[in-house]
């Protein structure tokens, strides 16, 4: 007997169903993971130069630590290593993704230990070499954790399980940057200023334990079914197929156009970028405490982020990428430009809010955009690499110049500096014009 059921019983009975696939044990493993993953960002970057500006590293030093992150934009480079090289001892007790996953977790760990016990103050070398590893932990448990979703579910429940991801990827940044701002200032006690290694130390050994979750999550969830791979008959077959296709496929495809196309993902963030490494220095030289960088950049700005996303989403749905692209690329250049008035302004914690909510709309609205269009550059049969080599190209250079940029503090000011990053965002926009009229080959 076939049920009779109106179009709203049934549109109700879809909504159940899609809210449910968030309660099924993938998405909830995804929640645990995603924290895993974006918890080592900041703490190797963000959060990390705060630190060191406040035990008196120069500025310079800093622009050139932050380098530390180009292992995120040259992962591509082992994520073949990484999807077919197996482990010893690991691999056959845990399986190819989940080895790795919990190799890389425990280099982390191990990492941000090391990174809590050595103070910055006293000896840099040390440190610095712990923050290398954790970043290259980090960027390979993000290969092979891209990885284990794709193989964990079927296509329609993918996108509940990069919302998860998401989630807790979001969650660990807000536990990265204000979290460990509010433990040390905690930690400090009274004295609210000025650098206290033992409290740094308390923050970074909790945030190291904070692995512990996903560590665990990791040895008590299945392997997924692995996707078949037809085995390289020497090493020349294998580059072939794993670096040397998805590169002449994109070529083809839009041939001489193919520079234009590069230019603009090498440049598209390269304002916020370069911006964004002197931000935390900026933030202790305007006076402003740990509590203070911790509600209004840390909590709201990732709030403001997450707002703009929705918002570029939307409107790139409406009218199109390549016109939020040139938005965003207008507004994170513009929003620059008040952190330059900020400097002028001083300590002022209402301005602050007013800026660092303005930026991180800004950053939201262009990160949407172009997230969505290099998903629209990629060919579905070499989608996953693609789009990792496309990714990590955007980070390249801005990260490359962003490690000049205490020097040019040092030379010139916050204030000039500033404005130099807005006018970085101007040849973005000549990029995003001509881009536009990009087709592909047929």
């Amino acid at each position: 007997m076939i049920e009779n059921t109106s179009p709203s019983e049934a549109s109700a009975r879809t909504w159940r169903e899609s809210l449910r696939l968030y309660l099924q044990p993938a998405s909830l493993r995804m929640l645990l993971l995603g924290f895993s993953a974006g918890l080592p960002l900041l703490l190797v970057l963000g959060t990390l130069s705060f630190r060191l500006r406040e035990a008196g590293i120069d500025r310079s030093t800093i622009g050139y630590l932050s380098w530390v992150g180009l292992a995120y934009g040259v992962k591509w480079m082992w994520a073949p290593l990484v999807d077919r090289l197996p482990i010893p001892w690991l691999t056959p007790r845990l399986g190819r993704r989940r080895s790795w996953l919990l190799l890389s977790q425990a280099v982390i760990m191990a990492g941000l230990m090391g990174m809590a016990l050595n103070d910055p103050s006293q000896v840099l070398g040390p440190l610095v070499a712990c923050a290398l590893a954790v970043a290259f932990a980090s960027a390979t448990q993000d290969i092979a954790l891209d990885a284990y979703r794709i193989e964990s579910a079927e296509v329609n429940a993918q996108a509940a399980l990069a919302a998860s991801y998401q989630t807790g990827y979001r969650l660990a940044m807000i536990w990265a940057g204000a979290g460990v701002l509010w433990i040390a200032a905690r930690a400090q006690g009274a004295e609210t200023t000025g650098y206290a290694q033992a409290a740094w130390q308390t923050a970074y050994l909790v945030m190291a334990v904070s692995l512990l979750p996903g560590m665990w999550m990791v040895l008590g969830s299945p392997e997924p079914v692995p996707a078949p791979m037809k085995p390289a008959r020497n090493v020349a077959e294998w580059v072939q197929g794993a670096l040397v296709d998805p590169f002449a496929d994109f070529w083809r495809r839009y041939r001489w156009q193919a520079v234009l196309v590069l230019a603009l993902i090498a440049v598209y963030r390269i304002s916020d970028v370069v911006m964004g490494i002197m931000a935390n220095p900026f933030y202790v030289d305007m006076g402003f405490t740990k509590d203070e960088v911790a509600a209004v950049t840390k909590v709201y700005g990732v709030v403001m982020t997450l707002v703009g996303a929705f918002i570029g989403g939307v409107l790139s749905a409406r009218w199109g990428v390549m016109r939020i692209l040139m938005l965003g690329a207008i507004l994170s250049a513009a929003s620059n430009l008040l952190f330059a008035w900020l400097s002028g302004v001083g300590h002022d914690v209402t301005a602050l809010i007013w800026v660092v909510s303005a930026d991180n709309l800004a950053s939201g609205i262009a990160s949407a955009a172009f997230i969505a269009y290099l998903s629209s550059l990629t060919n579905i049969s070499y989608s996953a690499t693609q789009y990792a080599l496309l990714s990590s190209m955007m980070l390249l250079l801005p990260k490359f110049i962003a490690g000049f940029s205490g020097d040019f503090v040092n030379a010139y000011g916050y204030a000039q500096f500033f404005q130099v990053t807005a006018w970085l965002g101007v040849p973005v926009l000549l990029l995003v014009a001509l881009a536009s009229r990009v087709r592909p080959a047929a």
